[in-house]
């Protein structure tokens, strides 16, 4: 993914809400199930480390949700973090070459 690609993908997760909360169960089967069909959905998805009981870091959560879900990390600022993953037969969001 190019920089400009990432920074398109930024500017539609400002008006996003976040849907997916890591807390202190850290990363369960159901986290990465949930995110797996948010991603289906939407293919874009925030998410947020509940950074007073998750024992992962923003990053470490991130990195492993975009491992088992098979998406890239777009960004991760504070206790957030963005998600992506095109729908392989009809993309909804249409990146900048």
């Amino acid at each position: 993914m190019t920089s400009k690609q990432r920074a398109y993908l930024r500017s539609i997760a400002v008006n996003e809400d976040t849907i997916l909360y890591v807390g202190k169960g850290g990363l369960g089967p159901e986290v990465i199930k949930e995110a797996g069909d948010a991603l289906k959905k939407r293919e874009l998805i925030k998410g947020r480390v509940l950074p007073e009981t998750c024992p992962s870091s923003p990053r470490e959560a991130a990195e492993e949700i975009a491992a088992a879900t098979g998406s890239e990390v777009v960004q991760v600022i504070g206790s957030r973090f963005v998600l992506y993953k095109p729908d392989p037969k009809e993309p909804k969001i249409k990146l900048p070459k």
